[in-house]
C-alpha cells in the first residue's frame, strides 16, 4: 500500500504532519508519558503495588492449601484480623480458620479488583473476590459461595517488606450452592490437594512448600 507520503513529494520524513484539531501534531506528548512510565518514583509505586497484590495472592493460596504457615507470613506479628464474626489477633485468627476451613472439602479463593494507595512505607489495599466453600455433606450451609472484600491496611516495616497490619473483611453477598448444581469430578482428572501433596509443589523440586 502507498502511504500519504509517497504520494506528496512536498512531505519530508521529518515532517510530523498537520496539525490535529487541538493544534498539536500525532506525537505531541509521547516524550512525557515515556518520561513519567520510567519516573524512579513512579517504578517505585509500581514496585510496591504488585508487593502488596503479591501478598494477598499468597494469602489465598495459604488459605486453599491450607498452609497456615503462608497465611502467618502475610502479616506483621502484632495485626489484628476483623471477619465480621471473628476479630482478634494473628494467632487467634489462625487458629480461629483452621477450626472453619475443617468443615468444608475445599475452598477456593479468587480475586478480582484490587485498588492499592501507596504512601512512603502505609499503604491501603481494597480487594475484591469470590471465595468457593464445598462439602460433601449436602448441608448448605458448607456449601457457599461468598462474595467478599477485603480491606487491608499494609505496612513495610523491614527487610520483610509489605506485610498486613490491619484486615477486615466485608461480607458483600452470599449464595447456597444446592446439591443439584454440584457436579462430580470425573474419575482419572486431577484435582487441587490441601497441604504439601498439591500438584503445584511438585512442579519445581526444591520451591518451599510453606511461607516463611
Amino acid at each position: 500500500m502507498v502511504g500519504p507520503d509517497a504520494a506528496d513529494p512536498s512531505r519530508t520524513t521529518d515532517d510530523p504532519g498537520p496539525p490535529t484539531d487541538a493544534g498539536q501534531t500525532p506525537d505531541a506528548g509521547r516524550p512525557a508519558q515515556s518520561a513519567r512510565a520510567t519516573d524512579p518514583a513512579t517504578l517505585a509505586r509500581l514496585v510496591d503495588v504488585e508487593a502488596i497484590r503479591d501478598v494477598v495472592r499468597h494469602y489465598c493460596r495459604g488459605i486453599d492449601r491450607m498452609d497456615l504457615a503462608l497465611v502467618r507470613s502475610c502479616y506483621h506479628p502484632d495485626a489484628i484480623d476483623d471477619h465480621g464474626t471473628f476479630v482478634g489477633t494473628v494467632d487467634e485468627y489462625l487458629a480461629w480458620v483452621e477450626r472453619l476451613l475443617g468443615r468444608y472439602d475445599a475452598t477456593f479463593h479468587l480475586v478480582a479488583n484490587q485498588l492499592v494507595e501507596v504512601e512512603g512505607d502505609l499503604a491501603r489495599s481494597e480487594t475484591y473476590g469470590i471465595a468457593h466453600h464445598r462439602s460433601s455433606d449436602p448441608d448448605p450451609k458448607l456449601n457457599l459461595t461468598i462474595g467478599f472484600r477485603f480491606l487491608d491496611r499494609f505496612e513495610r516495616r523491614d527487610a520483610n517488606g509489605w506485610r498486613i497490619a490491619r484486615r477486615v473483611a466485608t461480607t458483600e453477598w452470599v449464595q447456597a450452592v444446592t446439591p443439584e448444581q454440584a457436579w462430580p469430578i470425573p474419575d482419572g482428572i486431577g484435582v487441587g490437594r490441601r497441604g504439601p501433596d498439591d500438584p503445584l509443589y511438585g512442579l519445581v523440586p526444591g520451591f518451599p512448600t510453606h511461607g516463611a
